[in-house]
């Protein structure tokens, strides 16, 4: 295992990409020192902001405030990477494989327009997680997003596939332009849920403000809930699916762009009727 301990607190934030599996995997001590990151226009060291121990491995384990650390585990396509404490923006983008365990938060576009792998947020994540970038059309096209507690804004903006949970409340216009793929909102979500979308599912377990374009279809509840539901059982989520405790109003749009997609909102049986 690499291990990295930030030393001293950047003044601008830090590009680092190359702090990932595929950049550090097969590197001696001294050259994983001598990688080259960049702290705001100025290239310099690795060792110059972090403690190194460990050689060539896949994995890695950064621990300290690093919220002015980007672009970690970028593009990354294999093994592991465990972050102890808050981690900056840009966190696993484009990412195709491996896992990211975050034990923070996380800032904003984390896991943006990632075809794979996997990413666990014990806190809260900022705007747009699994988004696309400005001027891109497509956000994440597959691999998974859990985050334990809030998310920001636009999360999932125009992803086509992929799945992203949760835990907590999501910002407004979660699900923004989706084209595909499903989130998973165990805490609802702010207004304008689903603004624009054209394809996908997002899976409300509390009440949310639909728009008067997303047109209310019926009460069901739908098969393919009882695989995600033990599949995210594995990672100790529980989502409801069984007819005897409820079922999910579902509501089709964006009417506005002719959309397919829909809203699931779970409407929970009345233990009294």
């Amino acid at each position: 295992m690499i291990r990295l301990k930030l030393k001293r607190q950047p003044k601008v934030p830090l590009q680092a990409e190359r702090l990932s599996p595929d950049g550090l995997s097969g590197l001696s001590h001294d050259a994983i020192c001598a990688i080259e990151i960049l702290h705001g226009r100025r290239r310099c060291r690795v060792d110059e902001f972090f403690e190194v121990q460990g050689e060539g491995a896949d994995e890695l384990q950064i621990e300290g405030d690093l919220r002015k650390v980007q672009q970690i585990g970028s593009r990354m396509t294999h093994g592991t990477i465990a972050i102890r404490g808050d981690v900056g923006m840009h966190l696993g983008a484009s990412m195709s494989g491996g896992k990211i365990n975050v034990d923070g938060d996380a800032g904003d576009w984390a896991g943006a327009e990632m075809v794979g792998g996997e990413i666990h947020i014990s806190r809260n994540a900022g705007d747009r997680i699994g988004g696309a970038y400005v001027g891109s059309l497509t956000g994440m096209k597959n691999g998974t997003i859990l985050v334990d507690g809030t998310a920001g804004a636009e999360i999932g903006l125009r992803m086509r596939r992929g799945l992203i949970v949760v835990g907590g409340q999501a910002g407004e216009l979660a699900g923004l332009q989706m084209k595909g793929g499903t989130i998973v909102l165990r805490g609802g979500a702010a207004a304008r849920c689903g603004a624009w979308m054209r394809r996908g599912t997002i899976v409300s377990l509390q009440p949310v403000a639909t728009l008067a374009t997303h047109r209310y279809s019926t009460d069901y509840n739908p098969t393919f809930l009882n695989l995600y539901a033990r599949h995210l059982q594995g990672f100790g989520i529980e989502i409801p699916y069984r007819s005897e405790e409820g079922g999910y109003a579902r509501y089709c749009g964006d009417g506005s762009v002719r959309g397919k997609g829909e809203i699931l909102v779970w409407q929970p049986r009345d233990a009294s009727v």
